[in-house]
């Protein structure tokens, strides 16, 4: 579905983004890990139509393209679930699942927000994607961070998106919670979507991914498939396994 080759993105002097290729394939879940500042942002800002790459090439369904807007990342397929999710605490669950897209009933003057269509069809969304809600006129800022980020896959699935991209979902949740939504992670890949998961956490990535990209500082350290890297040295790469063995050696010296 997607392609990226030799991906660069520059900020005057400061290169974000270098020499990145990866692929997102149907069915199949990409993880892009790294530490902060390692260019995971800026790549999925790319891809989601924020910013436009400066170098190489950005393949869609074998065409290259270069979004001006994440409108037209959307309107091309591309549905990303930021950590912020852009909903509305205060507003009910099917508003925040419709948001920007009301279904109305009436036309002109006499138009209105059909509340109706909107519950029954926000209820059944949810329960295709296994989530249950009593009531889904109760706000969403009553749900639980982990109900709020499969709202928000839910919403991305039932508007048609074949690629969710969804920027560390699990970094403010708790072990159960951070569980839930990577089960909703899981379904969104067995119904066919390309899902790009950015994590700084390989124990989130590794349950559920198919392919691994490293990135440190804006480059990549390597993409590997499952099948050809082990957890430990997911972890021992993401952590930056030369540095630690180094600094666990002076602490050893300082305690002797």
């Amino acid at each position: 579905m997607i392609e990226v080759r030799e991906i660069g993105k520059t900020y005057g002097s400061v290169i974000a983004l270098a020499d990145v290729s990866t692929v997102v394939n149907p069915g199949e879940v990409t993880c892009v890990l790294g530490d902060n500042g390692a260019g995971k942002s800026t790549l999925i800002k790319i891809l989601a139509g924020v910013h436009q790459h400066d170098k190489g090439q950005f393949l869609l369904d074998g065409n290259e393209v270069r979004f001006s807007s994440p409108r037209e990342a959307l309107d091309s397929g591309i549905a990303t679930v930021y950590q912020d999710l852009a909903v509305v605490p205060l507003m009910s669950v099917w508003r925040n699942f419709y948001l920007g897209s009301e279904p109305t009933v009436g036309w002109g003057p006499l138009r209105r927000l059909d509340r109706r269509k909107g519950r029954e069809t926000t209820k059944t969304a949810l329960a295709e994607m296994g989530i249950d809600l009593r009531d889904v006129e109760q706000p969403v800022g009553t749900l639980s961070g982990g109900e709020r980020q499969c709202v928000a896959i839910a919403r991305a699935v039932h508007f048609g998106a074949k690629v969710l991209i969804l920027d560390e979902p699990t970094a403010a949740l708790g072990v159960k919670q951070a569980g839930v939504v990577l089960r909703y992670v899981a379904q969104a890949r067995d119904r066919g979507l390309g899902v790009v998961l950015i994590t700084h956490n390989p124990h989130h990535a590794y349950p559920v991914g198919d392919r691994f990209l490293l990135l440190k500082r804006g480059r990549s350290l390597g993409s590997y498939e499952k099948g050809d890297i082990t957890i430990e040295e997911l972890t021992r790469q993401m952590a930056g396994g030369a540095e630690l063995e180094a600094l666990e050696h002076e602490l050893r010296a300082v305690q002797k």
